[in-house]
Protein backbone atom coordinates (compact mmCIF):
# COMPACT_ATOMS: atom_id res chain seq x y z
CA UNK A 1 0.00 0.00 0.00
CA UNK A 2 1.11 3.37 -0.58
CA UNK A 3 -0.17 6.53 0.51
CA UNK A 4 2.20 9.04 -2.15
CA UNK A 5 0.01 11.95 -3.71
CA UNK A 6 1.51 12.97 -6.93
CA UNK A 7 2.06 16.56 -8.05
CA UNK A 8 -0.71 18.10 -10.08
CA UNK A 9 1.71 20.53 -11.61
CA UNK A 10 3.48 19.52 -14.35
CA UNK A 11 6.57 21.63 -13.49
CA UNK A 12 7.20 19.51 -10.44
CA UNK A 13 9.13 17.23 -12.39
CA UNK A 14 11.28 19.84 -12.81
CA UNK A 15 12.17 20.91 -9.71
CA UNK A 16 8.96 20.17 -7.33
CA UNK A 17 8.71 19.44 -3.96
CA UNK A 18 8.36 16.38 -1.84
CA UNK A 19 7.13 16.01 1.35
CA UNK A 20 7.86 13.02 3.77
CA UNK A 21 5.87 12.94 6.79
CA UNK A 22 6.27 10.87 9.25
CA UNK A 23 3.63 10.26 12.17
CA UNK A 24 3.36 7.13 13.69
CA UNK A 25 -0.27 7.58 15.07
CA UNK A 26 -2.14 9.57 12.79
CA UNK A 27 -5.34 9.49 14.68
CA UNK A 28 -3.65 11.17 17.49
CA UNK A 29 -2.30 13.78 15.82
CA UNK A 30 -3.54 17.48 16.19
CA UNK A 31 -0.87 19.20 14.34
CA UNK A 32 0.63 17.10 11.63
CA UNK A 33 -2.03 15.56 10.38
CA UNK A 34 -3.84 19.17 9.76
CA UNK A 35 -0.47 19.52 7.94
CA UNK A 36 -0.36 16.57 5.48
CA UNK A 37 -3.33 17.65 4.30
CA UNK A 38 -2.87 20.85 3.87
CA UNK A 39 0.55 19.73 1.96
CA UNK A 40 -1.65 17.63 -0.52
CA UNK A 41 -3.53 20.53 -1.64
CA UNK A 42 -1.18 22.94 -2.97
CA UNK A 43 -0.07 22.01 -6.58
CA UNK A 44 3.33 21.01 -7.20
CA UNK A 45 3.84 18.90 -4.14
CA UNK A 46 4.62 15.26 -3.73
CA UNK A 47 3.66 14.06 -0.72
CA UNK A 48 4.96 10.47 0.96
CA UNK A 49 2.63 9.68 4.39
CA UNK A 50 6.14 7.35 5.37
CA UNK A 51 3.91 5.49 7.76
CA UNK A 52 0.88 4.78 5.33
CA UNK A 53 3.49 3.60 1.96
CA UNK A 54 6.18 1.53 4.63
CA UNK A 55 4.00 -0.06 7.65
CA UNK A 56 6.55 -3.33 7.19
CA UNK A 57 9.15 -0.73 7.12
CA UNK A 58 10.14 -1.75 3.53
CA UNK A 59 11.41 0.97 2.25
CA UNK A 60 11.40 0.93 -1.47
CA UNK A 61 14.71 2.86 -1.88
CA UNK A 62 14.84 3.01 -5.68
CA UNK A 63 11.38 4.75 -5.74
CA UNK A 64 12.16 7.40 -2.85
CA UNK A 65 15.42 8.11 -4.60
CA UNK A 66 14.02 8.87 -7.98
CA UNK A 67 11.50 11.28 -6.40
CA UNK A 68 14.55 12.78 -4.17
CA UNK A 69 16.18 13.23 -7.96
CA UNK A 70 13.61 15.39 -9.22
CA UNK A 71 12.98 17.61 -6.33
CA UNK A 72 14.11 20.93 -5.31
CA UNK A 73 13.06 21.46 -2.13
CA UNK A 74 13.19 18.00 0.37
CA UNK A 75 10.70 18.83 3.42
CA UNK A 76 10.74 16.46 6.56
CA UNK A 77 8.03 16.52 8.44
CA UNK A 78 7.18 14.67 12.24
CA UNK A 79 6.95 14.91 15.46
CA UNK A 80 9.71 15.23 17.42
CA UNK A 81 10.44 12.13 19.55
CA UNK A 82 12.81 11.80 22.48
CA UNK A 83 14.65 14.76 20.67
CA UNK A 84 14.95 13.10 17.16
CA UNK A 85 13.37 11.72 14.54
CA UNK A 86 10.46 9.14 14.24
CA UNK A 87 11.93 5.33 14.35
CA UNK A 88 10.34 5.43 10.11
CA UNK A 89 11.71 8.57 9.27
CA UNK A 90 15.32 7.75 10.59
CA UNK A 91 15.32 4.33 8.85
CA UNK A 92 14.14 6.38 5.66
CA UNK A 93 17.46 8.34 6.18
CA UNK A 94 19.88 5.53 7.10
CA UNK A 95 18.42 3.62 3.55
CA UNK A 96 17.67 6.33 1.45
CA UNK A 97 20.87 8.46 2.08
CA UNK A 98 23.38 5.93 0.50
CA UNK A 99 27.34 5.72 0.25
CA UNK A 100 27.97 6.90 -3.34
CA UNK A 101 24.19 8.22 -4.26
CA UNK A 102 23.48 11.13 -1.65
CA UNK A 103 27.06 11.61 -0.05
CA UNK A 104 30.79 10.49 -0.44
CA UNK A 105 32.76 10.13 -4.28
CA UNK A 106 30.08 10.04 -6.59
CA UNK A 107 27.28 10.90 -4.45
CA UNK A 108 26.02 14.22 -5.69
CA UNK A 109 22.20 13.62 -6.66
CA UNK A 110 21.09 16.05 -3.70
CA UNK A 111 24.02 18.52 -3.90
CA UNK A 112 22.39 22.21 -4.17
CA UNK A 113 18.67 21.33 -3.45
CA UNK A 114 17.44 22.37 -0.23
CA UNK A 115 16.41 20.32 3.08
CA UNK A 116 13.60 22.48 5.36
CA UNK A 117 12.54 20.47 8.47
CA UNK A 118 8.72 20.80 9.57
CA UNK A 119 8.88 19.51 13.58
CA UNK A 120 5.98 19.91 16.33
CA UNK A 121 6.92 19.44 19.75
CA UNK A 122 4.41 18.27 22.90
CA UNK A 123 6.18 20.45 25.38
CA UNK A 124 5.70 24.57 25.05
CA UNK A 125 8.86 26.61 23.97
CA UNK A 126 9.65 27.59 27.55
CA UNK A 127 10.41 23.56 28.21
CA UNK A 128 13.30 24.19 25.90
CA UNK A 129 15.55 26.22 28.17
CA UNK A 130 18.80 25.70 30.41
CA UNK A 131 16.64 26.40 33.30
CA UNK A 132 13.63 23.95 32.36
CA UNK A 133 13.28 20.56 32.15
CA UNK A 134 14.72 20.12 28.64
CA UNK A 135 17.82 21.84 29.79
CA UNK A 136 18.82 23.07 26.22
CA UNK A 137 17.41 25.55 23.77
CA UNK A 138 15.65 23.82 21.01
CA UNK A 139 18.65 24.76 18.51
CA UNK A 140 20.89 22.06 20.38
CA UNK A 141 19.27 19.44 19.20
CA UNK A 142 19.00 20.61 15.03
CA UNK A 143 22.61 19.62 14.17
CA UNK A 144 22.11 16.11 13.07
CA UNK A 145 19.28 17.69 10.48
CA UNK A 146 21.36 20.51 9.20
CA UNK A 147 24.83 18.26 8.97
CA UNK A 148 22.40 15.81 7.31
CA UNK A 149 21.84 18.47 4.89
CA UNK A 150 25.83 19.53 4.72
CA UNK A 151 26.88 15.86 3.90
CA UNK A 152 24.01 15.55 1.32
CA UNK A 153 25.44 18.78 -0.26
CA UNK A 154 22.15 20.69 0.38
CA UNK A 155 21.20 24.12 1.72
CA UNK A 156 19.28 23.66 5.31
CA UNK A 157 16.53 25.98 5.27
CA UNK A 158 15.20 27.36 8.63
CA UNK A 159 13.18 25.14 10.29
CA UNK A 160 9.28 25.80 11.21
CA UNK A 161 8.38 24.97 14.36
CA UNK A 162 5.14 24.28 16.25
CA UNK A 163 6.02 24.35 19.78
CA UNK A 164 3.12 22.79 22.56
CA UNK A 165 1.44 20.32 20.09
CA UNK A 166 -0.62 19.27 22.89
CA UNK A 167 -1.62 21.59 24.78
CA UNK A 168 -2.33 24.69 21.65
CA UNK A 169 -5.49 26.05 20.82
CA UNK A 170 -7.40 25.80 17.97
CA UNK A 171 -6.24 29.68 16.90
CA UNK A 172 -2.71 28.79 16.99
CA UNK A 173 -3.11 24.92 15.29
CA UNK A 174 -5.04 26.65 12.23
CA UNK A 175 -2.29 29.64 11.69
CA UNK A 176 0.26 27.16 11.79
CA UNK A 177 -1.00 25.22 9.29
CA UNK A 178 -1.74 28.04 7.38
CA UNK A 179 1.48 29.81 7.43
CA UNK A 180 3.08 26.06 6.41
CA UNK A 181 0.91 26.10 3.46
CA UNK A 182 1.71 29.42 2.36
CA UNK A 183 5.21 28.80 2.84
CA UNK A 184 5.06 25.61 0.45
CA UNK A 185 2.98 27.21 -2.15
CA UNK A 186 5.41 30.19 -2.25
CA UNK A 187 8.91 28.09 -2.91
CA UNK A 188 11.36 29.28 -3.75
CA UNK A 189 10.20 32.94 -3.12
CA UNK A 190 10.98 33.07 0.28
CA UNK A 191 12.59 36.45 1.76
CA UNK A 192 15.49 34.53 3.29
CA UNK A 193 16.33 32.50 0.73
CA UNK A 194 18.89 34.69 -0.95
CA UNK A 195 20.55 35.50 2.39
CA UNK A 196 21.04 31.93 2.93
CA UNK A 197 24.66 30.93 1.62
CA UNK A 198 24.89 27.78 -0.21
CA UNK A 199 26.53 24.58 1.44
CA UNK A 200 30.18 24.22 2.22
CA UNK A 201 31.00 21.11 0.60
CA UNK A 202 31.64 17.94 2.85
CA UNK A 203 34.01 15.09 0.44
CA UNK A 204 34.17 12.28 2.27
CA UNK A 205 37.10 10.34 1.79
CA UNK A 206 37.81 6.99 0.01
CA UNK A 207 39.93 5.88 2.70
CA UNK A 208 36.95 6.45 5.07
CA UNK A 209 35.71 4.06 3.75
CA UNK A 210 37.56 1.26 2.65
CA UNK A 211 34.64 -1.16 1.99
CA UNK A 212 31.71 -1.10 0.80
CA UNK A 213 28.63 -2.16 2.79
CA UNK A 214 28.05 -4.71 -0.51
CA UNK A 215 31.11 -6.12 -0.38
CA UNK A 216 31.07 -6.46 4.02
CA UNK A 217 27.77 -7.91 3.63
CA UNK A 218 29.18 -10.29 0.98
CA UNK A 219 32.36 -11.35 3.02
CA UNK A 220 29.84 -12.07 5.86
CA UNK A 221 27.43 -14.37 3.38
CA UNK A 222 30.40 -16.15 2.07
CA UNK A 223 31.69 -16.64 5.88
CA UNK A 224 28.49 -17.87 7.13
CA UNK A 225 28.23 -20.10 4.00
CA UNK A 226 31.70 -21.67 4.51
CA UNK A 227 30.56 -21.99 8.23
CA UNK A 228 27.55 -23.67 7.85
CA UNK A 229 28.93 -26.21 5.12
CA UNK A 230 31.98 -27.33 7.44
CA UNK A 231 29.27 -27.70 10.57
CA UNK A 232 27.12 -29.81 7.96
CA UNK A 233 30.20 -31.74 6.96
CA UNK A 234 31.37 -32.62 10.41
CA UNK A 235 27.91 -33.52 11.85
CA UNK A 236 27.45 -36.02 8.58
CA UNK A 237 31.14 -37.82 9.38
CA UNK A 238 30.07 -38.46 12.94
CA UNK A 239 26.66 -39.96 11.61
CA UNK A 240 28.29 -42.76 9.47
CA UNK A 241 29.59 -45.00 12.36
CA UNK A 242 25.88 -44.64 14.19
CA UNK A 243 24.28 -45.46 10.64
CA UNK A 244 26.30 -48.28 9.58
CA UNK A 245 25.19 -49.92 13.43
CA UNK A 246 21.65 -49.51 12.74
CA UNK A 247 22.18 -50.50 8.97
CA UNK A 248 23.84 -53.90 10.42
CA UNK A 249 21.36 -54.33 12.94
CA UNK A 250 18.28 -53.74 10.84
CA UNK A 251 19.53 -56.60 8.70
CA UNK A 252 20.66 -59.05 10.38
Amino acid sequence: MTTTTLPGNPAADSGGIYVIAAHPHWRDSRVNRRMLAAARAVPGVEVNDLYGSYPDFAIDVEAEQARLAKARLVVLVHPIQWYSMPALQKLWVDDVLTYGWAYGPGGTALQGKDFWLVATTGSPEPSYHPQSYHRYFFDAFLPPYEQTAALCGMRFLPPLVFYGARSADEAEVTAHVDTYAQRLGSYPDWPEIEEIDACIACPVPEADRPAESDDMGKVVASTFHSAMSRGIAAMSAANEPKNDDNHREGTA
